[in-house]
C-alpha cells in the first residue's frame, strides 16, 4: 500500500519546457566539409570511424593533449544526495562521494540545518587543484582541495546561486545569482564575498574567455549574453537576439570565438559569434536541451550537446560564423543526460544521467557508449580534471548516495495510453516518472509535456492488482507542461496514472503567475510554476 509516514506529499511544478519538433533519426559524422545550413538529422552523412581516431588536441584546445591516466578525475554534482561523486577515468571506477550535506528531506528541513542543500554547479581552477561547488538551495559555494577531497572554505552567496567559474589566477570564484541581477565574487583562497557585479536580470552561469580577461554571463530572464571585464568588474557590452529569454547553461569554445547557450524550456540552442558579437544561429535541438561542451578530434572542432528529453547527446561540426552541422545522435544508456565534459585528450566524452544516477563514457572516435558508471543521486553538472590527484588516491571519500539507484516506472495518460513511450518527431516522452529512495522515503518525480494547458491533473499510484491510490495533484502551465512535480512518500505501486480534473481555477492560475514572477524577474510569461522546490536545469 501507499503511505505518507506522516510526511505531507510536497509537490512542485517548475517552469514549462517546450517540446519543439525534431527528427529523431540520425547518421554518423559527415566526412565532407561542413555545410552552411544545418541539415535535418536524417540528412547527416556517414563518416568513417577511421577518421575519428583518438589523436586529438587538448580538451581545452590551448595546450598539448593530456592522455587519460590514474591521476585524472571526473566529478559530478549530485543534487538529491548533496554529494560530489569522484570517478577514476583510467579504470572507469567510482571511487566514492564527498558529502556536503544530508540527503534530501532529512535534516535539510530543520531550521538549525547548516550544511549544503541542492549540490548542483561545478567548476575547477586552471591549475587543476581545486573544485568550486555551487549549491542552489542553500546558496553556498564550497571550495574543495582536489588532492584531499576536503572543503577548504564555504561561503554564503546571492539568491538562487547557480553556476560559476574560477578566475584565471584562481584567486576568485564568480557565481551567477539567478534570483538577483548580480554575479557574486567569492574569495576562493580564504572564503567570503568580496564583491558583486550587476549584470541584468536572472544571471544563470559565468564562463571565462581563454585569456581570462572576459566573463560571459547568460540569463534566465533575458535573451542576451552579458560580457564583463574581469579586472575592472565593469559590463563591457551585451549580445542580444538569443533564441529564448531562459538560458539554463552555456559553454565557450576552446578558441574563445563561440559561445553556445542552451534554452532548456523551448528546446533550442543559440550559437553566439563572439568575434562579431552576434547570434550566428539558433538550433532546434529538442526537449530539455541541457549542457554544451567541445572537443577537437581528427574530425575537426566539434560541439556536443545533451538533450535530456530524448536521452541523446548530439554532435555538431562547428562552422565559424555560420550554422553548425549536425553530424550524429548518440543514444545514451541512461535517462535524461545533463552535464558533459571531454577528457584531457578529447578521446572520451563523459555525460551524466540525471534520472539514472549514472555517467556514460563515450568514445569520440566511434560515438559509442563504452561504459556506464554509478554516481550519487540526481547528477547535474560534470567536469573532467586532468592530473587532479595522486594516482590511486581516494582520500576522505564516503558512499552517501551510492546505495540505491532510481527506478523509472511506467506511466498512463488520462486516455489510457502509455506516457513514457518516446514520441516520434523528437517530442520526447509525454509523462515520465522517476522514483528514488531518500532518507527512508521515496522521492517521486514526475515530468509532463504537451498535456492540456492550465489543467489540473490527479496522479495515482497503481498497485499490482490495479487499485489506484491518490498520490498528488498538479497543474500544467500555459503550454501544457509540468517539468518537475515532486512528492515524498512510500511508493509501493507498479506504475503511475493520471486523471484529468478539468481546467485550473482562477485562484490557482493567479498563484502560478505570482510565483513565476518571483522565480524569473522580468519574465512576461503569463503562467509558469506553482513553486520552486529545487533546480532541475
Amino acid at each position: 500500500m501507499f503511505s505518507l509516514k506522516g510526511v505531507a506529499a510536497a509537490t512542485a511544478v517548475l517552469a514549462g519546457v517546450g517540446a519543439t519538433a525534431l527528427s529523431t533519426t540520425g547518421g554518423h559524422h559527415a566526412a565532407a566539409a561542413a555545410a552552411q545550413a544545418a541539415p535535418s538529422a536524417s540528412s547527416a552523412q556517414p563518416l568513417q570511424a577511421a577518421a575519428r581516431s583518438a589523436a586529438t588536441t587538448a580538451g581545452d584546445g590551448t595546450s598539448a593533449p593530456v592522455r587519460i591516466s590514474g591521476r585524472d578525475r571526473v566529478y559530478t554534482a549530485d543534487q538529491t544526495s548533496n554529494t560530489v561523486t569522484v570517478i577514476d577515468p583510467s579504470t572507469d571506477r567510482t571511487l566514492g562521494t564527498i558529502a556536503l550535506g544530508a540527503q534530501r528531506l532529512g535534516a535539510t528541513l530543520s531550521p538549525q540545518y547548516t550544511a549544503d542543500v541542492g549540490v548542483h554547479g561545478l567548476a575547477f581552477s586552471r591549475d587543476d587543484t581545486r573544485l568550486g561547488v555551487v549549491s542552489v538551495t542553500s546558496d553556498t559555494v564550497d571550495i574543495i582541495d582536489i588532492a584531499t577531497n576536503k572543503v577548504l572554505n564555504s561561503t554564503d552567496v546571492g539568491r538562487a546561486s547557480h553556476e560559476g567559474t574560477f578566475t584565471a589566477d584562481g584567486k576568485e570564484f564568480w557565481v551567477a545569482d539567478r534570483g538577483r541581477d548580480t554575479v557574486t565574487i567569492v574569495d576562493a583562497v580564504h572564503g567570503g564575498v568580496i564583491g558583486n557585479v550587476h549584470v541584468g536580470p536572472g544571471p544563470s552561469k559565468v564562463v571565462l574567455s581563454p585569456d581570462g580577461n572576459t566573463a560571459y554571463i547568460n540569463h534566465i530572464s533575458a535573451a542576451e549574453i552579458t560580457a564583463v571585464d574581469v579586472h575592472t568588474r565593469k559590463v563591457l557590452y551585451t549580445i542580444t537576439g538569443l533564441g529564448d529569454s531562459f538560458s539554463s547553461d552555456e559553454a565557450i569554445s576552446p578558441d574563445g570565438t563561440e559561445l553556445w547557450a542552451a534554452h532548456k524550456r523551448v528546446g533550442l540552442t543559440s550559437v553566439v559569434d563572439l568575434v562579431h558579437r552576434k547570434v550566428a544561429a539558433v538550433l532546434t535541438t529538442g526537449p530539455d536541451t541541457n549542457h554544451p561542451n567541445f572537443a577537437r578530434t581528427a574530425a575537426g572542432s566539434l560541439a556536443y550537446l545533451t538533450v535530456g528529453g530524448l536521452d541523446e547527446t548530439l554532435v555538431y561540426r562547428r562552422v565559424p560564423g555560420g550554422t553548425p552541422q549536425l553530424l550524429t545522435r548518440i543514444h545514451d544508456h541512461g535517462h535524461a543526460p545533463h552535464g558533459i565534459w571531454p577528457s584531457g585528450d578529447g578521446s572520451r566524452m563523459y555525460v551524466d544521467m540525471e534520472k539514472s544516477d549514472a555517467v556514460d563514457v563515450i568514445d569520440t572516435a566511434t560515438d559509442r557508449v563504452l561504459d556506464t558508471l554509478r554516481t550519487g543521486q540526481e547528477p547535474q553538472a560534470l567536469v573532467y580534471v586532468p592530473n587532479a590527484a595522486p594516482a590511486g588516491s581516494a582520500a576522505n571519500l564516503g558512499t552517501q548516495g551510492l546505495g540505491a539507484g532510481p527506478r523509472n516506472v511506467p506511466t498512463t495518460l488520462p486516455d489510457g495510453t502509455a506516457g513514457e513511450t518516446m514520441r516520434p518527431g523528437g517530442k520526447g516522452r509525454q509523462l515520465e516518472a522517476t522514483v528514488r529512495p531518500v532518507s527512508g522515503l521515496d522521492m517521486i518525480q514526475l515530468q509532463a509535456r504537451d498535456l492540456r494547458p492550465t489543467t489540473t491533473y490527479q496522479a495515482y499510484s497503481v498497485l499490482a492488482g490495479g487499485q489506484r491510490i491518490p498520490l498528488l495533484s498538479f497543474t500544467t502551465d500555459a503550454n501544457g507542461n509540468a517539468p518537475q512535480v515532486l512528492a515524498f512518500a512510500d511508493f509501493t505501486g507498479r506504475s503511475i496514472a493520471l486523471a484529468d480534473k478539468g481546467a485550473a481555477t482562477a485562484q490557482t492560475l493567479e498563484q502560478m503567475k505570482t510565483t513565476a514572477a518571483a522565480m524569473h524577474p522580468g519574465s512576461d510569461d503569463a503562467v509558469e510554476a506553482a513553486a520552486l522546490d529545487e533546480c532541475c536545469c
